[in-house]
């Protein structure tokens, strides 16, 4: 299976060239060299920061409706002034995701530090001496070093069937293995000390002074074991040491106390590393890989050969950016990387869902304004985009019950800063319940933030067509934030719609028609939170009357729903990111919140809606010309998934291939560029993994209800191909081959009754299906055999 394997030459010189491995709660990467191995440790609980009330002024309703009057007068100063004064809190300790430790392991004396890589480089045959890499059909990170004629061996896997990680280190020549290993801390406290002999035992807090006060967070103990055979094994002074070994064998698990105060965490940590070295790594291992298949093998993705696959998976990353073509295997890796990353970080059972950096972190949004946290403008909605239609519908239920937990604490803001009945969420949270806005009205008064994140409960409903989900979950969380708007929102007088406000077009700016100077970024009715609420407000309709519930809220929803505004086409052939046309202050600007219509909605369509379509591509060819576009990872995923939805797959495959080779580590895992933002560095953003995985998906198959297209954006570099356990909406699997460009046959799973509309290319065909249906299709859509 080399076709799903990252590997390299050459020795892993800092994180950005690291492995990541997980196991949903558990996260490492792993930079191996020939005699020096680093785990950089993260657990997804261990956040800096506390719960805590946000101070006022609160203005409440009267306020608000003042500011509304403001805005939609065309006073946008004053309007301003009192959103700053009333919807603006300070900071305080917020907090943020932070990196655990540091494991390191030395494989050489002290007077010979650094000269194995030496010799390795005086004998330019790095390749023949040295190779690490990560098998994702079996989640194991590697690395293979010769030295002196001695061949030493080492994997190493986060197993989520046994909550550890789990290393063995292993040589072809007896007594080949010694090292040394050590513990060290990132921010705030750490302690280490030796037990038993054979056993590390640490505790840390999480504590920074950027995003908290420096003295709260998160608390973790946990411990490292090890057991050899042969040699020696001894334990002093914080560091345990092998020596003259045929084999080593590493535990290491840690327990903290977020949402558990008071637990004996030491007590779990030790219970669970004398469990796994009971249990023994032979067996370990093959519990964790069966595990984990049960989710990765579900979808296999051919989209031709490559005369370059058996490159460094660096090498071929240099090599596409260069010719821009002619790997298609690098795509497929790309997008079963991205399964891999989300299995690894997002589980049924994870206590927490991905966040900016997946469960990984470097270190680098947490030394400065940016937060490794839940940004609910794109970034943790993207995370989880291709988790439905890449078949990993079990990762996507942490986040269904972080949009719960929001939903709750959104209650006391919704009451506080706006006087209003139900919930609300804006740019983005922790895991504290954060959900006032942010701490400057340029950015923080996304007021849909939580209607955008909650799209993902229609979102997990809509391809599992879960009736108990739809009636426990999603439906309760979706009918509040409903209740929010209709308190909420108010007629323009200019236009008699009804529109929210003031909010962001995140996180954009404009200049207000007929005023000169000043730019703005606080209005009425901006085109993403009236698709979102108009989104909101049909399905909560439709799943009340499914439901036979709520028929006074049922009658308010059909009624509000037609005083929703339109989208609208702008002087400039755009769709108006605004209620009104204005002109946009950074036309560069990374976000397009506004073609959520286009993706992941589905309102405007090549076919249904072919004027708004042509609007869309307006937006991104504008976008485009920019020289100064702001270049990053989210958004080039964003132009991948949006040319896909408008069927132009050479587009599409561009942008994802500029992803792959412009915006990747050599690690494979997309980053933001500095100074964007106001980065100081290149940042890790897991985000871009996830969309671009999401895009690929994409240009091989969409859905909405009752309907899949297949093959909708095909690029020419994937002529010949095929794919098997995509999903569509309506619970289906898809598996297709296909041959010059052209579908050859496709099979359908249906898991649920119905009628669906298959298309490809100028081909359509009717379906009536039956829960547990098997339909097998030729070129020309017609039916070959019946489930």
């Amino acid at each position: 299976m080399s076709d799903l394997k990252l590997w390299y030459s050459s020795p892993a010189a800092g994180w950005g060239q690291g492995l990541p491995i997980g196991n949903g709660r558990i996260g490492a990467v792993v930079m191996a060299a020939p005699q020096r191995e680093v785990w950089s440790m993260t657990e997804v609980t261990y956040w800096s920061g506390r719960e805590e009330a946000v101070p006022g002024p609160f203005g409440g309703k009267e306020a608000l409706r003042r500011m509304q009057g403001l805005f939609m007068a065309g006073d946008y100063a004053e309007g301003d002034r009192l959103a700053k004064r009333y919807l603006q809190p300070e900071k305080r300790n917020y907090g943020t995701h932070l990196g655990l430790c540091e494991i390191v392991f030395s494989f050489e004396s002290p007077d010979r530090q650094g000269e194995a890589e030496k010799e390795v480089e005086r004998a330019g045959n790095m390749e023949a001496r040295f190779r690490r890499g990560l098998d994702l059909d079996r989640a194991v990170a590697h690395a293979e070093s010769q030295s002196g004629g001695c061949t030493v061996l080492r994997e190493v896997f986060a197993s989520h069937a046994d909550d550890v990680v789990a290393s063995r280190i292993w040589s072809e020549s007896p007594g080949g293995v010694s090292f040394t290993l050590s513990a060290a801390g990132g921010t705030g406290p750490f302690i280490v000390r030796s037990v038993n002999g054979d056993t590390l035992e640490f505790q840390a807090q999480a504590r920074e002074q950027v995003h908290s006060d420096g003295t709260c967070g998160v608390r973790a103990e946990g411990g490292i074991r090890v057991s050899a055979s042969g040699g020696t094994l001894s334990c002093r002074d914080g560091r345990l040491t092998v020596a003259g070994a045929d084999e080593a064998w590493i535990y290491f698990t840690v327990s903290t106390d977020y949402q558990h105060a008071g637990a004996d965490l030491q007590a779990q940590s030790a219970r669970s590393l004398e469990q796994a070295a009971a249990k023994g790594y032979v067996s370990l291992r093959a519990d964790h890989i069966r595990d984990y298949r049960q989710e990765f093998s579900k979808v296999d993705v051919r989209l031709g050969r490559s005369e370059i696959s058996d490159l460094p998976t660096d090498r071929r990353i240099a090599l596409l950016q260069q010719n821009h073509s002619g790997d298609p295997e690098l795509f497929a890796l790309f997008l079963q990387y991205g399964r891999y990353l989300m299995i690894a970080g997002s589980r049924a059972d994870s206590p927490l869902p991905l966040h900016l950096q997946g469960i990984w972190n470097d270190g680098e949004a947490c030394r400065m304004g940016w937060s490794c946290d839940y940004h609910l403008d794109v970034n943790t909605q993207m995370n989880y985009y291709p988790a439905e239609i890449a078949n990993l519908g079990e990762s996507h239920l942490p986040l269904m019950r972080y949009i719960e937990a929001l939903s709750r604490a959104g209650r006391v803001t919704a009451r506080d800063f706006y006087g209003n009945t139900g919930w609300v969420a804006h740019v983005f949270s922790n895991v504290w319940g954060f959900t006032a806005p942010g701490w400057e009205t340029s950015w923080g008064l996304n007021v849909t933030g939580g209607v955008w994140i909650a799209m993902h409960l229609i979102e997990h409903y809509e391809y599992s067509q879960d009736r108990e989900f739809l009636e426990g979950q999603a439906y309760p969380v979706l009918k509040e934030a409903a209740a929010f708007f209709l308190d909420y929102m108010t007629i323009h007088p200019a236009y008699g719609w009804l529109v929210t406000g003031p909010s962001n077009s995140p996180e954009n700016s404009f200049y207000p028609e007929g005023h000169s100077g000043e730019n703005r970024q606080l209005s009425m009715g901006p085109t993403m939170d009236q698709v979102l609420v108009r989104e909101l407000f049909e399905f909560c309709l439709k799943a009340a009357a499914l439901l036979n519930k709520d028929e006074e809220l049922q009658a308010q929803l059909e009624e509000a729903i037609h005083k929703l505004p339109p989208l609208q086409i702008g002087r400039q052939g755009q769709l108006q990111e605004w209620l009104e046309d204005y002109r946009e202050a950074q036309p560069e600007h990374r976000h397009l919140s506004h073609l959520f219509a286009l993706y992941p909605a589905s309102r405007i369509t090549p076919e249904e809606t072919p004027e708004l379509s042509a609007a869309a591509r307006v937006t991104l060819e504008n976008r485009m010309m920019q020289d100064e576009l702001e270049d990053v990872e989210f958004t080039a995923a964003l132009f991948g998934l949006y040319f896909a939805r408008l069927h132009d797959g050479e587009r599409a495959y561009r942008h994802i291939s500029h992803l792959i080779s412009g915006l990747c580590l050599d690690n494979l895992l997309t980053y933001s560029k500095a100074g964007i933002a106001g980065a100081e560095s290149n940042i890790f953003v897991i985000d871009g993994n996830f969309g671009g995985t999401a895009a690929i998906a994409e240009m091989l198959l969409q859905s909405r209800a009752g309907e899949i297209h297949l093959l909708p954006a095909l690029p020419a570099d994937w002529s010949t191909g095929s794919v098997s356990g995509l999903c569509a909406k309506g619970k289906v699997e898809v598996d297709m081959d296909w041959k010059d460009g052209i579908l050859t046959t496709a099979t359908l799973r249906t898991f649920s009754a119905g009628t669906i509309t298959v298309r490809s290319g100028e081909h359509r065909s009717t379906l009536l299906t039956g829960a547990g249906g098997s339909y097998t299709l030729n070129s020309r859509l017609e039916q070959l055999e019946l489930g």
